[in-house]
């Protein structure tokens, strides 16, 4: 029969103090969300030793809770679950905003044992409560332990909740130091990454690149005639047109490429692991699929646009991300001086 875990009595009270003493400086150390949450959940495995454990995020655009870090057998099995408000015990804490403490599942209606069956395991005692700040509920941070390790206590589910808190004000201010680096990364027109992105990932890709000796491609694309547009549409239909052409092209490429918009009308595109006569093939792809393509930059406009595309590969045409682009570009500008509409590489003649 399962029996109460039992814990030294001695000096417990100030381990307490000195965990949320490291927590929060822990807090104060670093804003790297994946690297406070480990931490904090580090410190509950300390104090608490549950058997398995797991603290689960809201996407608030579906409502749903989903596994963000998972400790215990088979934990890999739960990666792409998603549970809904209500469903099971993280689901009911979620919803209710509420901590709960289960001694014995079979006894409890809201024990869901469906992540039971997925894991191969059988949940005896749950403890699970609710990552609240300003008010929004950001998460659920869930112990559980089978019939070997015992059941939890009312006590523990005091000290879960107030190293919830902490972890509450860890994802808050990560969460914002995230948003804001995104900001300075991101255009505001397209969503795309910007030209401040593409640098830095030029230069990761060109590291990356040297050490195991791959190839990689960059394409320089410019509009044709998108003044056009300004002049005669306006620049907010000019601005939505240029965010449908971000669409064509996160839809006609692989989701390891790196597409940013460079700046006006022009976007650079980054080919991981591509050799040269695969990164013309992919400029052409994308010219053909622009040239399919009908915009709708309003409700009652509809247009067509080219582009001329220049394509260079590392390390052929260039060794620097200065001159990468600038091979690309070059040859772009041979499109646009000529037929426009067209693809040309960094070493054509």
């Amino acid at each position: 029969m399962a029996t109460n875990r039992t814990k030294p009595a001695a000096n417990h009270l100030g381990s307490d103090f000195k965990v949320f003493d490291e927590i929060g400086k822990t807090l104060t150390s670093t804003l790297d969300l994946k690297e406070v949450l480990t931490k904090i959940m580090e410190k509950i495995d300390t104090l608490l030793h549950p058997k398995n454990w797991s603290l689960l995020l809201i996407d608030e655009g579906r409502q749903e809770l989903y596994f963000e870090i998972v400790v215990g057998a088979a934990s890999e099995n739960l990666k792409n679950l998603r549970i809904q408000f209500g469903e099971g015990v993280a689901g009911w804490v979620a919803e209710n905003r509420t901590p709960l403490f289960i001694p014995d599942v079979s006894r409890d209606s809201r024990f869901n044992p469906r992540i039971d069956d997925l894991m191969g395991f059988t949940t005896y005692s749950i403890l699970c409560t609710p990552m609240i700040s300003k008010d929004r509920v950001l998460g659920v941070i869930e112990l559980v332990n089978d019939g070997a390790r015992g059941k939890f206590s009312s006590e523990d589910l005091q000290l879960l909740s107030s190293l919830a808190d902490y972890a509450a004000i860890a994802i808050e201010n990560a969460k914002y130091f995230q948003k804001i680096q995104e900001l300075t990364i991101t255009d505001d027109v397209t969503e795309l990454n910007n030209s401040r992105f593409l640098y830095q990932a030029l230069d990761g890709e060109i590291k990356r690149s040297r050490r195991y000796r791959k190839q990689f491609c960059l394409i320089f694309i410019d509009l044709d005639y998108f003044k056009n547009v300004n002049d005669k549409y306006g620049h907010l239909a000019g601005s939505h047109l240029l965010k449908e052409f971000g669409d064509v092209l996160r839809r006609t490429l692989r989701d390891v490429d790196i597409i940013t918009r460079y700046g006006g009308d022009e976007f650079v595109i980054i080919l991981p692991e591509t050799p040269p006569t695969r990164g013309l093939k992919v400029a052409k792809r994308l010219r053909q699929a622009l040239n399919l393509h009908e915009f709708h930059p309003d409700k009652n406009l509809s247009l067509k646009i080219t582009a001329s595309f220049g394509v260079a590969t590392y390390p052929e045409d260039a060794q620097s991300a200065l001159d990468i682009i600038r091979a690309a570009d070059q040859a772009m500008y041979k499109v646009k001086q000529s037929t426009r509409d067209g693809v040309r590489s960094a070493g054509q003649d």
